[in-house]
């Protein structure tokens, strides 16, 4: 997932004020596990994306997403203010169920300061919250819990395969301005079990999801207006993620990249020109009236990869959202292709940003 908080994000002029004192994302970074696991608050802007297919025991699918955002609103420290009214941050967060079977999307959003105790993210352990949705870490497990009127999660993710660090020397490069990047790492596949509950009955579940943590405090620039983002898990045992950057004009920004994941955890970087994304058709939605790309072709020609992506059902955006100001589609992939001549099938989730309107650095009112 990129850099979707930016929409949330304040406008502050570059050469003054608040976002100067903010820790930029640059090349050197080094990595410090568990640390990096939990919240840096000397970034402006961090998230905490999980999105996963779970089946039960009748096989009956769903695909669901929880979003935990933290948006720093000044570099201030926090001792200089420490009045539990103290704004500081604000947390944000989307959880979504696709009901594969009936056809039914479900979308959730929550907003709360830092201030009592409503919603925060922990510098020194895996502790993440907003109300009643949480992220906690018992061992090697991620622990998701959500509620939200009829869709409840209670989830426990195990990572089955390696750390992956996503660009080069640290940092995932989006643009060609120092600090116009990101630190960015993933569990590509999380063995997964637990219950969901959909208008009161009751599903014990198991799946896969996956998992990113980002951080960054200038990632995008001006002139870039939305992407189109793809996380894959095949069944061999190896995961793609890819994403086209959108430019101002129709261009597709050269800092746009990837990682392929083998099936013993290597990852490989990708840079644009070693893949491609083509889109086959079109959605529009009832809801915003914005018309989405809906269906793909995906090539990594050196990996021998080619690969037909289509939405496991047509409705899955998140429209009109308070949190961000806008709409976007972030839905449940099937996958069916060749990896070097073989078959193979799979799942994912696509992420498309900036269709209903460009991508701009303003708080919503």
């Amino acid at each position: 997932m990129l850099l979707l908080i930016l929409t949330a994000s304040p406008v502050v002029p570059q050469e003054e004020g608040p976002v100067s004192s903010f820790r930029p994302a640059l090349p050197g970074y080094e990595y410090r596990f568990p640390r990096d696991y939990y919240s840096h608050d000397d970034f402006r802007i961090e998230w905490w994306y999980y999105t996963g297919h779970l089946e039960d025991a009748a096989g009956r699918s769903f695909g669901y997403q929880l979003t935990f955002f933290r948006v720093a609103l000044d570099g201030k420290d926090k001792a200089i203010n420490s009045s539990q009214w103290n704004i500081g941050h604000i947390y944000f967060a989307h959880m979504t169920l696709s009901d594969i079977e009936n056809e039914k999307f479900y979308f959730f959003e929550r907003i709360n300061r830092a201030g009592l105790g409503q919603a925060g993210a922990e510098s020194d352990q895996l502790k993440v919250w907003n109300e009643d949705w949480s992220l906690t870490q018992n061992g090697p497990a991620h622990h998701l819990k959500a509620r939200e009127g009829e869709v409840v999660f209670d989830l426990k993710l195990t990572p089955s395969k390696p750390l992956v660090i996503h660009g080069r020397n640290g940092v995932s490069q989006k643009g060609e301005a120092s600090g116009n990047a990101s630190h960015y790492f993933t569990y590509t596949r999380m063995q997964t079990e637990g219950r969901l509950t959909l208008k009161g009955k009751t599903y014990r579940v198991k799946g896969l999801s996956w998992m990113d943590h980002e951080f960054s405090s200038n990632q995008l620039n001006e002139e870039q207006i939305g992407w189109d983002w793809f996380s894959v898990q095949l069944d061999n045992d190896t995961e793609l993620m890819i994403y086209q950057i959108r430019n101002k004009g129709g261009a597709i920004e050269k800092n746009s990249s990837g990682t392929w994941v083998n099936a013993d955890g290597r990852g490989t970087h990708l840079v644009l020109g070693e893949y491609s994304i083509q889109a086959e058709g079109q959605w529009i939605s009832e809801q915003s009236g914005t018309s989405y790309p809906a269906g793909w072709i995906l090539e990594v020609p050196k990996q021998g990869i080619r690969l037909r992506v289509t939405p496991e059902m047509a409705n899955q955006e998140l429209h009109n959202l308070r949190s961000i100001a806008t709409s976007y589609w972030e839905g449940s992939v099937k996958v069916s292709g060749t990896v070097k001549g073989k078959p193979v099938t799979g799942k994912g989730y696509v992420e498309l940003v900036g269709y209903t309107q460009p991508l701009k650095q303003a708080l919503p009112e």
